[in-house]
Protein backbone atom coordinates (compact mmCIF):
# COMPACT_ATOMS: atom_id res chain seq x y z
CA UNK A 1 0.00 0.00 0.00
CA UNK A 2 1.43 3.37 -1.01
CA UNK A 3 -1.46 5.74 -0.29
CA UNK A 4 -4.61 6.19 1.81
CA UNK A 5 -7.53 8.63 1.52
CA UNK A 6 -9.79 9.37 4.50
CA UNK A 7 -12.50 11.88 5.36
CA UNK A 8 -11.95 14.70 7.85
CA UNK A 9 -15.34 15.83 9.21
CA UNK A 10 -16.26 19.25 10.53
CA UNK A 11 -17.28 19.50 14.18
CA UNK A 12 -19.61 21.71 16.16
CA UNK A 13 -19.70 22.48 19.87
CA UNK A 14 -23.24 21.79 21.05
CA UNK A 15 -22.17 23.13 24.43
CA UNK A 16 -18.95 24.95 25.31
CA UNK A 17 -18.01 26.11 28.79
CA UNK A 18 -14.68 27.45 30.07
CA UNK A 19 -13.93 26.42 33.64
CA UNK A 20 -10.75 28.42 34.19
CA UNK A 21 -7.08 28.76 33.32
CA UNK A 22 -4.70 25.85 33.99
CA UNK A 23 -1.10 26.03 35.25
CA UNK A 24 0.13 24.73 31.87
CA UNK A 25 -1.22 27.80 30.07
CA UNK A 26 -4.29 26.06 28.62
CA UNK A 27 -7.88 26.43 29.84
CA UNK A 28 -10.08 23.75 31.33
CA UNK A 29 -13.23 23.30 29.27
CA UNK A 30 -16.37 21.21 29.22
CA UNK A 31 -17.93 20.71 25.79
CA UNK A 32 -20.33 18.32 24.11
CA UNK A 33 -18.87 17.96 20.64
CA UNK A 34 -20.41 16.52 17.49
CA UNK A 35 -19.06 15.71 14.02
CA UNK A 36 -20.90 16.47 10.79
CA UNK A 37 -21.16 14.94 7.34
CA UNK A 38 -19.50 18.06 5.88
CA UNK A 39 -15.88 17.02 5.46
CA UNK A 40 -12.50 17.57 3.84
CA UNK A 41 -10.79 14.72 1.98
CA UNK A 42 -7.23 13.93 3.08
CA UNK A 43 -4.88 11.75 1.02
CA UNK A 44 -1.50 10.60 2.31
CA UNK A 45 1.00 8.94 -0.04
CA UNK A 46 4.41 7.54 0.77
CA UNK A 47 7.18 9.30 -1.18
CA UNK A 48 10.52 7.67 -0.24
CA UNK A 49 13.54 9.79 -1.00
CA UNK A 50 11.49 12.97 -1.27
CA UNK A 51 10.85 15.77 1.19
CA UNK A 52 7.45 16.08 2.83
CA UNK A 53 4.87 18.15 1.02
CA UNK A 54 1.42 19.43 2.01
CA UNK A 55 -0.95 20.64 -0.70
CA UNK A 56 -4.33 22.22 0.11
CA UNK A 57 -6.95 23.00 -2.50
CA UNK A 58 -10.23 24.76 -1.76
CA UNK A 59 -13.66 23.88 -3.03
CA UNK A 60 -14.48 27.55 -2.33
CA UNK A 61 -11.61 29.86 -3.26
CA UNK A 62 -13.08 32.68 -1.12
CA UNK A 63 -11.89 30.88 2.04
CA UNK A 64 -8.33 32.10 1.49
CA UNK A 65 -4.85 30.60 1.65
CA UNK A 66 -3.53 27.94 4.02
CA UNK A 67 0.09 27.11 4.92
CA UNK A 68 1.63 24.35 2.84
CA UNK A 69 4.56 23.65 5.20
CA UNK A 70 5.34 22.94 8.86
CA UNK A 71 2.84 25.62 9.93
CA UNK A 72 0.03 23.35 8.76
CA UNK A 73 -1.43 21.06 11.44
CA UNK A 74 -1.38 18.19 8.95
CA UNK A 75 2.43 18.45 8.78
CA UNK A 76 2.64 18.57 12.58
CA UNK A 77 0.40 15.50 12.80
CA UNK A 78 2.85 13.56 10.64
CA UNK A 79 5.69 14.63 12.94
CA UNK A 80 3.67 13.41 15.96
CA UNK A 81 3.00 10.06 14.29
CA UNK A 82 6.66 9.35 13.57
CA UNK A 83 7.59 10.33 17.14
CA UNK A 84 5.03 7.82 18.44
CA UNK A 85 6.06 4.79 16.37
CA UNK A 86 9.45 3.06 15.97
CA UNK A 87 9.72 3.92 12.28
CA UNK A 88 12.05 6.31 10.51
CA UNK A 89 10.29 9.39 9.18
CA UNK A 90 10.02 9.33 5.41
CA UNK A 91 8.85 11.53 2.57
CA UNK A 92 5.10 12.07 2.31
CA UNK A 93 2.67 13.73 -0.07
CA UNK A 94 -0.29 15.06 1.93
CA UNK A 95 -3.14 16.38 -0.23
CA UNK A 96 -6.16 18.05 1.35
CA UNK A 97 -9.31 18.88 -0.58
CA UNK A 98 -10.89 21.56 1.60
CA UNK A 99 -14.61 22.13 2.07
CA UNK A 100 -14.55 23.25 5.70
CA UNK A 101 -13.84 26.98 6.06
CA UNK A 102 -10.88 27.90 8.26
CA UNK A 103 -10.99 30.10 11.38
CA UNK A 104 -14.67 29.28 11.69
CA UNK A 105 -15.00 27.14 14.83
CA UNK A 106 -15.59 23.99 12.74
CA UNK A 107 -12.26 22.34 13.53
CA UNK A 108 -11.20 21.94 9.91
CA UNK A 109 -7.46 22.10 10.52
CA UNK A 110 -7.72 19.86 13.57
CA UNK A 111 -9.79 17.34 11.64
CA UNK A 112 -7.26 17.31 8.80
CA UNK A 113 -4.55 16.59 11.38
CA UNK A 114 -6.57 13.75 12.90
CA UNK A 115 -7.17 12.37 9.41
CA UNK A 116 -3.42 12.38 8.71
CA UNK A 117 -2.83 10.40 11.91
CA UNK A 118 -5.52 7.85 10.99
CA UNK A 119 -4.26 7.60 7.40
CA UNK A 120 -0.62 7.10 8.45
CA UNK A 121 -1.67 4.49 10.99
CA UNK A 122 -3.46 2.55 8.26
CA UNK A 123 -0.61 3.07 5.78
CA UNK A 124 1.97 1.61 8.16
CA UNK A 125 -0.06 -1.39 9.36
CA UNK A 126 -1.92 -0.01 12.40
CA UNK A 127 1.01 0.32 14.82
CA UNK A 128 -1.04 2.57 17.13
CA UNK A 129 -4.23 1.68 19.01
CA UNK A 130 -6.98 4.29 19.27
CA UNK A 131 -5.62 5.45 22.68
CA UNK A 132 -2.18 5.67 21.07
CA UNK A 133 -3.54 7.80 18.26
CA UNK A 134 -5.24 10.07 20.80
CA UNK A 135 -1.96 10.50 22.68
CA UNK A 136 -0.22 11.52 19.45
CA UNK A 137 -3.16 13.82 18.67
CA UNK A 138 -2.73 15.67 21.99
CA UNK A 139 0.64 16.94 20.75
CA UNK A 140 -1.01 18.61 17.77
CA UNK A 141 -4.04 20.44 19.19
CA UNK A 142 -6.82 20.36 21.78
CA UNK A 143 -9.60 19.35 19.34
CA UNK A 144 -7.53 16.70 17.54
CA UNK A 145 -8.09 13.81 20.02
CA UNK A 146 -11.89 14.11 19.64
CA UNK A 147 -11.56 14.06 15.87
CA UNK A 148 -9.65 10.77 15.91
CA UNK A 149 -13.00 9.02 16.39
CA UNK A 150 -15.60 11.76 15.95
CA UNK A 151 -19.25 11.08 16.60
CA UNK A 152 -20.65 12.49 19.85
CA UNK A 153 -18.52 13.01 22.94
CA UNK A 154 -18.11 15.14 26.03
CA UNK A 155 -14.66 16.72 26.22
CA UNK A 156 -13.07 17.98 29.42
CA UNK A 157 -9.54 18.87 30.51
CA UNK A 158 -8.19 21.00 27.68
CA UNK A 159 -10.28 18.90 25.29
CA UNK A 160 -8.30 15.67 25.44
CA UNK A 161 -10.33 13.87 28.15
CA UNK A 162 -13.17 12.28 26.21
CA UNK A 163 -16.29 10.37 27.18
CA UNK A 164 -17.88 8.91 24.07
CA UNK A 165 -21.66 9.37 24.04
CA UNK A 166 -24.22 7.37 22.03
CA UNK A 167 -24.11 8.39 18.37
CA UNK A 168 -26.51 11.18 17.52
CA UNK A 169 -26.24 10.83 13.74
CA UNK A 170 -28.91 12.13 11.40
CA UNK A 171 -29.91 15.46 12.94
CA UNK A 172 -30.30 18.17 10.29
CA UNK A 173 -27.92 21.11 10.76
CA UNK A 174 -27.44 24.37 8.85
CA UNK A 175 -24.10 26.18 9.00
CA UNK A 176 -23.78 29.89 8.28
CA UNK A 177 -20.51 31.82 8.17
CA UNK A 178 -20.41 35.59 8.60
CA UNK A 179 -17.40 37.27 7.04
CA UNK A 180 -15.14 37.96 10.01
CA UNK A 181 -12.60 36.11 12.12
CA UNK A 182 -12.10 36.16 15.88
CA UNK A 183 -8.98 36.06 18.06
CA UNK A 184 -9.28 32.94 20.22
CA UNK A 185 -6.63 34.23 22.64
CA UNK A 186 -8.54 37.50 23.17
CA UNK A 187 -11.77 35.62 23.86
CA UNK A 188 -10.12 33.45 26.50
CA UNK A 189 -8.68 36.56 28.13
CA UNK A 190 -12.16 38.10 28.17
CA UNK A 191 -13.63 35.00 29.85
CA UNK A 192 -10.81 35.08 32.41
CA UNK A 193 -11.59 38.69 33.31
CA UNK A 194 -15.33 38.23 33.90
CA UNK A 195 -17.32 35.10 34.70
CA UNK A 196 -20.01 34.28 32.07
CA UNK A 197 -23.53 35.35 33.00
CA UNK A 198 -24.89 31.94 31.96
CA UNK A 199 -23.28 28.57 31.49
CA UNK A 200 -24.45 25.76 29.20
CA UNK A 201 -26.04 22.64 30.70
CA UNK A 202 -24.11 19.67 29.32
CA UNK A 203 -26.25 17.22 31.33
CA UNK A 204 -29.39 18.49 29.59
CA UNK A 205 -27.60 18.18 26.24
CA UNK A 206 -26.60 14.58 26.92
CA UNK A 207 -30.22 13.69 27.75
CA UNK A 208 -31.50 15.41 24.61
CA UNK A 209 -28.99 13.59 22.40
CA UNK A 210 -29.75 10.20 23.93
CA UNK A 211 -33.43 10.81 23.16
CA UNK A 212 -32.58 12.13 19.66
CA UNK A 213 -34.95 14.99 20.44
CA UNK A 214 -34.08 17.87 18.09
CA UNK A 215 -36.24 20.34 20.02
CA UNK A 216 -34.50 19.47 23.30
CA UNK A 217 -31.09 19.65 21.63
CA UNK A 218 -31.96 23.12 20.36
CA UNK A 219 -33.02 24.29 23.83
CA UNK A 220 -29.80 23.01 25.41
CA UNK A 221 -27.36 24.68 23.01
CA UNK A 222 -24.91 26.98 24.78
CA UNK A 223 -21.53 28.66 24.29
CA UNK A 224 -19.88 31.04 26.78
CA UNK A 225 -18.02 32.77 23.95
CA UNK A 226 -21.11 33.65 21.90
CA UNK A 227 -22.24 36.74 23.87
CA UNK A 228 -18.69 38.14 23.76
CA UNK A 229 -18.47 37.76 19.99
CA UNK A 230 -22.00 39.09 19.47
CA UNK A 231 -21.08 42.33 21.27
CA UNK A 232 -18.71 43.18 18.43
CA UNK A 233 -20.48 41.32 15.63
CA UNK A 234 -24.29 41.62 15.66
CA UNK A 235 -24.42 39.23 12.69
CA UNK A 236 -24.26 36.38 15.20
CA UNK A 237 -27.63 37.24 16.72
CA UNK A 238 -29.04 38.14 13.31
CA UNK A 239 -28.19 34.68 11.94
CA UNK A 240 -29.50 32.92 15.06
CA UNK A 241 -32.79 34.83 14.85
CA UNK A 242 -33.16 34.09 11.13
CA UNK A 243 -32.59 30.37 11.68
CA UNK A 244 -35.13 30.24 14.48
CA UNK A 245 -37.66 32.18 12.38
CA UNK A 246 -37.22 29.50 9.70
CA UNK A 247 -38.01 26.74 12.20
CA UNK A 248 -34.72 25.87 13.94
CA UNK A 249 -35.13 24.25 17.34
CA UNK A 250 -32.16 26.37 18.38
CA UNK A 251 -29.11 28.15 16.97
CA UNK A 252 -25.70 28.88 18.42
CA UNK A 253 -22.14 29.84 17.51
CA UNK A 254 -19.61 27.00 17.41
CA UNK A 255 -16.22 27.19 19.09
CA UNK A 256 -14.86 30.72 19.13
CA UNK A 257 -16.70 31.47 15.89
CA UNK A 258 -17.49 32.74 13.48
CA UNK A 259 -19.82 30.02 12.15
CA UNK A 260 -23.34 29.79 13.55
CA UNK A 261 -25.26 26.52 13.33
CA UNK A 262 -28.92 25.69 13.69
CA UNK A 263 -30.54 22.35 14.54
CA UNK A 264 -33.71 21.71 12.51
CA UNK A 265 -36.48 19.20 13.21
CA UNK A 266 -37.41 19.09 9.49
CA UNK A 267 -35.14 19.18 6.42
CA UNK A 268 -37.60 21.48 4.61
CA UNK A 269 -37.12 24.07 7.35
CA UNK A 270 -33.36 23.78 6.95
CA UNK A 271 -33.69 24.33 3.19
CA UNK A 272 -35.74 27.46 3.85
CA UNK A 273 -33.05 28.76 6.21
CA UNK A 274 -30.35 28.06 3.61
CA UNK A 275 -32.22 30.00 0.95
CA UNK A 276 -32.89 32.92 3.28
CA UNK A 277 -29.36 33.21 4.66
CA UNK A 278 -27.74 32.72 1.26
CA UNK A 279 -29.95 35.50 -0.03
CA UNK A 280 -28.56 37.72 2.74
CA UNK A 281 -25.05 37.12 1.36
CA UNK A 282 -23.77 34.55 3.88
CA UNK A 283 -21.95 31.30 3.07
CA UNK A 284 -24.50 28.68 4.08
CA UNK A 285 -24.67 24.90 3.83
CA UNK A 286 -27.01 22.15 5.00
CA UNK A 287 -25.41 19.11 6.60
CA UNK A 288 -26.15 16.40 9.22
CA UNK A 289 -24.66 15.07 12.40
CA UNK A 290 -22.51 11.97 11.86
CA UNK A 291 -21.54 8.93 13.87
CA UNK A 292 -18.13 7.82 15.14
CA UNK A 293 -15.82 6.29 12.54
CA UNK A 294 -13.10 4.44 14.49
Amino acid sequence: MTGVTVSAPAKINLTLDVLGARPDGYHAICSVMQTLTLCDDVSVRRAPGQSRRVRCTWADASFGELPQDAENLAWRAADAFFRAVPLPAEGLEISISKRIPSQAGLGGGSSDAAAVLRALNRLFGEPLSRPGLCLAAQEVGSDVPFLISGGTAEATGRGEVLVQLPDAAGLTVVLCRPDFSVSTAELYRAVDSAAPAARPDSCAMRRALCAMDAQAVGRALGNVFAPLVAQEHPEIEQICSTMCACGAAGAQMTGTGSVVFGVFPEPTQADDACRTLSGMGFWTVRTETSGAYV
